[in-house]
Protein backbone atom coordinates (compact mmCIF):
# COMPACT_ATOMS: atom_id res chain seq x y z
CA UNK A 1 0.00 0.00 0.00
CA UNK A 2 1.09 3.71 -0.51
CA UNK A 3 2.08 5.98 2.46
CA UNK A 4 -0.50 8.38 3.22
CA UNK A 5 1.33 12.06 3.27
CA UNK A 6 3.70 11.19 0.46
CA UNK A 7 0.84 10.69 -2.41
CA UNK A 8 -2.39 12.39 -2.92
CA UNK A 9 -5.81 11.56 -1.94
CA UNK A 10 -6.29 10.87 -5.63
CA UNK A 11 -3.55 8.50 -6.23
CA UNK A 12 -4.28 6.68 -2.48
CA UNK A 13 -7.69 6.19 -3.49
CA UNK A 14 -6.27 4.61 -7.08
CA UNK A 15 -4.30 2.78 -4.95
CA UNK A 16 -7.51 0.98 -2.85
CA UNK A 17 -8.94 1.01 -5.60
CA UNK A 18 -6.50 -1.45 -7.72
CA UNK A 19 -5.86 -3.31 -4.35
CA UNK A 20 -9.70 -4.22 -4.05
CA UNK A 21 -9.94 -5.24 -7.70
CA UNK A 22 -7.09 -7.00 -7.58
CA UNK A 23 -7.52 -8.94 -4.43
CA UNK A 24 -7.01 -12.71 -4.23
CA UNK A 25 -5.14 -12.27 -7.73
CA UNK A 26 -1.74 -13.93 -7.55
CA UNK A 27 1.46 -13.33 -9.87
CA UNK A 28 2.10 -15.93 -12.17
CA UNK A 29 5.44 -17.01 -11.81
CA UNK A 30 6.19 -15.43 -8.16
CA UNK A 31 3.13 -16.13 -6.71
CA UNK A 32 2.97 -12.31 -5.30
CA UNK A 33 0.09 -10.40 -4.49
CA UNK A 34 -1.08 -9.21 -8.18
CA UNK A 35 -1.23 -5.37 -7.26
CA UNK A 36 2.77 -5.51 -6.69
CA UNK A 37 2.65 -5.27 -10.37
CA UNK A 38 0.58 -2.46 -10.99
CA UNK A 39 2.36 -0.71 -8.11
CA UNK A 40 5.52 -1.23 -9.60
CA UNK A 41 4.93 0.20 -13.02
CA UNK A 42 3.63 3.22 -11.34
CA UNK A 43 6.75 3.24 -9.26
CA UNK A 44 8.70 2.52 -12.43
CA UNK A 45 7.62 5.47 -14.33
CA UNK A 46 7.84 7.86 -11.05
CA UNK A 47 10.97 7.02 -10.83
CA UNK A 48 12.01 7.06 -14.78
CA UNK A 49 10.10 9.47 -16.51
CA UNK A 50 10.42 13.09 -15.45
CA UNK A 51 7.35 14.01 -17.02
CA UNK A 52 4.93 11.69 -14.88
CA UNK A 53 1.48 13.40 -14.04
CA UNK A 54 -0.39 12.15 -11.22
CA UNK A 55 -3.44 10.91 -14.00
CA UNK A 56 -0.43 8.68 -15.77
CA UNK A 57 0.68 7.38 -12.24
CA UNK A 58 -3.00 6.66 -11.14
CA UNK A 59 -3.75 5.30 -15.03
CA UNK A 60 -0.20 2.79 -13.79
CA UNK A 61 -1.62 1.97 -10.83
CA UNK A 62 -5.34 0.96 -12.57
CA UNK A 63 -3.77 -0.03 -15.81
CA UNK A 64 -4.72 -4.03 -15.43
CA UNK A 65 -8.33 -3.41 -13.35
CA UNK A 66 -10.75 -3.65 -16.62
CA UNK A 67 -8.72 -6.18 -18.63
CA UNK A 68 -8.18 -8.73 -15.43
CA UNK A 69 -10.95 -7.62 -12.99
CA UNK A 70 -15.16 -7.05 -12.53
CA UNK A 71 -13.66 -3.18 -13.38
CA UNK A 72 -15.17 -1.08 -16.16
CA UNK A 73 -14.35 1.51 -18.20
CA UNK A 74 -17.23 3.36 -16.94
CA UNK A 75 -16.64 3.00 -12.78
CA UNK A 76 -12.62 4.20 -14.17
CA UNK A 77 -14.39 7.35 -15.47
CA UNK A 78 -16.76 8.32 -12.94
CA UNK A 79 -14.23 7.70 -9.78
CA UNK A 80 -10.98 8.55 -11.46
CA UNK A 81 -12.01 11.23 -14.37
CA UNK A 82 -11.88 11.08 -18.01
CA UNK A 83 -8.15 11.21 -18.26
CA UNK A 84 -7.32 8.24 -16.09
CA UNK A 85 -10.55 7.05 -18.03
CA UNK A 86 -8.58 7.63 -20.96
CA UNK A 87 -5.27 6.59 -20.14
CA UNK A 88 -6.67 3.07 -18.79
CA UNK A 89 -8.47 2.34 -21.96
CA UNK A 90 -5.58 2.57 -24.06
CA UNK A 91 -3.53 0.40 -21.92
CA UNK A 92 -6.03 -2.29 -21.62
CA UNK A 93 -6.37 -5.45 -24.13
CA UNK A 94 -8.91 -5.51 -26.92
CA UNK A 95 -7.99 -8.15 -28.73
CA UNK A 96 -10.18 -11.12 -27.67
CA UNK A 97 -9.26 -15.25 -28.32
CA UNK A 98 -11.67 -14.92 -31.27
CA UNK A 99 -9.59 -12.41 -32.96
CA UNK A 100 -7.11 -15.76 -33.40
CA UNK A 101 -4.05 -16.83 -32.05
CA UNK A 102 -1.65 -15.59 -29.65
CA UNK A 103 0.49 -14.07 -32.40
CA UNK A 104 -2.55 -12.38 -34.73
CA UNK A 105 -4.00 -11.23 -31.15
CA UNK A 106 -0.60 -9.53 -30.24
CA UNK A 107 -0.06 -7.80 -34.06
CA UNK A 108 -4.26 -6.30 -32.99
CA UNK A 109 -2.57 -4.95 -30.11
CA UNK A 110 0.56 -3.49 -31.19
CA UNK A 111 -1.59 -2.13 -34.10
CA UNK A 112 -3.39 -0.34 -31.82
CA UNK A 113 -1.08 0.35 -29.11
CA UNK A 114 1.17 2.12 -32.49
CA UNK A 115 -1.68 4.79 -32.63
CA UNK A 116 -1.52 5.38 -28.91
CA UNK A 117 -1.03 8.87 -26.73
CA UNK A 118 2.69 9.38 -25.96
CA UNK A 119 1.25 8.74 -21.88
CA UNK A 120 -0.18 5.46 -22.66
CA UNK A 121 3.34 4.53 -24.49
CA UNK A 122 5.16 5.58 -22.04
CA UNK A 123 3.23 3.50 -19.19
CA UNK A 124 2.96 0.61 -21.18
CA UNK A 125 7.09 0.52 -21.52
CA UNK A 126 7.04 0.40 -17.51
CA UNK A 127 4.47 -2.22 -17.75
CA UNK A 128 6.35 -3.57 -20.35
CA UNK A 129 10.13 -3.66 -18.38
CA UNK A 130 8.17 -5.32 -15.02
CA UNK A 131 6.94 -8.01 -16.65
CA UNK A 132 10.06 -9.04 -18.39
CA UNK A 133 11.55 -9.35 -14.79
CA UNK A 134 10.20 -12.74 -14.06
CA UNK A 135 9.49 -13.45 -17.47
CA UNK A 136 12.99 -13.92 -18.06
CA UNK A 137 13.76 -15.92 -14.82
CA UNK A 138 11.25 -17.80 -14.81
CA UNK A 139 10.31 -19.02 -17.95
CA UNK A 140 12.89 -18.89 -20.16
CA UNK A 141 11.29 -20.99 -22.91
CA UNK A 142 8.37 -18.35 -23.05
CA UNK A 143 10.90 -15.80 -22.86
CA UNK A 144 11.97 -16.53 -26.33
CA UNK A 145 8.40 -15.42 -27.84
CA UNK A 146 7.74 -12.66 -25.60
CA UNK A 147 11.62 -10.83 -26.17
CA UNK A 148 9.96 -10.87 -29.86
CA UNK A 149 6.77 -9.59 -29.50
CA UNK A 150 8.30 -6.79 -27.05
CA UNK A 151 10.66 -5.63 -29.68
CA UNK A 152 8.01 -5.45 -32.20
CA UNK A 153 6.09 -3.53 -29.62
CA UNK A 154 9.04 -1.02 -29.48
CA UNK A 155 9.56 -0.84 -32.68
CA UNK A 156 5.91 0.98 -33.27
CA UNK A 157 5.78 2.97 -30.02
CA UNK A 158 7.40 5.96 -31.71
CA UNK A 159 6.38 8.42 -28.83
CA UNK A 160 7.72 7.25 -26.37
CA UNK A 161 11.37 9.79 -25.16
CA UNK A 162 13.79 8.41 -26.16
CA UNK A 163 14.77 7.63 -22.82
CA UNK A 164 12.43 5.34 -21.47
CA UNK A 165 12.09 3.90 -24.85
CA UNK A 166 15.79 3.03 -24.15
CA UNK A 167 15.17 1.57 -20.70
CA UNK A 168 12.39 -0.77 -22.89
CA UNK A 169 15.14 -1.86 -25.29
CA UNK A 170 17.73 -2.53 -22.42
CA UNK A 171 15.33 -4.57 -20.35
CA UNK A 172 14.64 -7.52 -23.69
CA UNK A 173 18.38 -7.19 -24.58
CA UNK A 174 19.98 -10.75 -23.13
CA UNK A 175 22.32 -8.75 -21.26
CA UNK A 176 19.72 -6.32 -20.36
Amino acid sequence: MLHKGIYSDRINTAATYATNAHKGQKRKYTGEDYITHPMAVANLLKDHYKNTTEDMFMAALLHDTVEDTEATHEEIEKFFGDEVARLVKGLTDTAKPEDGNRAQRKAIERDRLAKESKEVQTIKVFDLIHNTFSIKEHDPKFWEVYQLEKQDLLNVMTKVDPEVKQLGWKSITPTG
